[in-house]
């Protein structure tokens, strides 16, 4: 109760124009600002101003525009709406070679998939031990024995040059071990 009146007492003697430094105020809400009245222009009464012809004259001037600066500005929006059009252009060059691109890069991995899907195929149907028989046995193949793989260096790079046929036995020369 003590404290209820005390401020009401330093709420009365704040209106009164006492202790200022005590005024508190108890609550969530606080007190809205007075809008501040909106001033009024001070009216003068109209004059007509007179203006110097020299005055008259220079405004006239600098709203008129001269044919060589109107054709000027018209050649200037004419460069400018062409820019426009060929960035435009070259814009939509620079998308649809891009939506090419993606189309091509889809399209090799499709064909690479098809390709090693192929290829492994071809490998599994591939029986290698059947193909040594038949190498070793029919063909009458034999494998390396030393001395019959020369190692050599080429100087000139990676191929060879064929100076005659191969005949038709396949045969180029027949090692004395190939009877074994």
């Amino acid at each position: 109760m003590a404290a209820g009146y005390n401020t009401y007492n330093n709420r009365r003697s704040d209106y009164r124009g006492r202790n200022q430094r005590r005024l508190y105020v108890y609550g969530n809400t606080v007190r809205q600002a007075e809008p501040v009245p909106a001033r009024t222009p001070k009216t003068r009464p109209a004059q007509p101003r007179r203006t110097s012809r020299q005055v008259v004259r220079n405004r006239n001037r600098a709203m008129s525009i001269s044919p060589a600066y109107a054709v000027f500005l018209a050649v200037a929006a004419v460069c400018a709406v062409m820019v426009c059009v060929l960035y435009l252009n070259l814009q939509s060059d620079v998308v649809s070679r891009s939506e090419h691109i993606t189309a091509l890069q889809e399209d090799l991995a499709e064909l690479i998939e098809a390709n090693n899907t192929r290829y492994n195929a071809a490998a599994d149907s591939v029986n290698l031990q059947t193909v040594q028989e038949k190498a070793v046995n029919e063909m009458g193949m034999v494998y390396a024995s030393e001395g019959t793989v020369i190692e050599y260096d080429s100087p000139s790079g990676d191929y060879v040059k064929q100076y005659s046929d191969i005949p038709e036995s396949g045969v180029l020369a027949q090692s004395s071990d190939a009877s074994r």
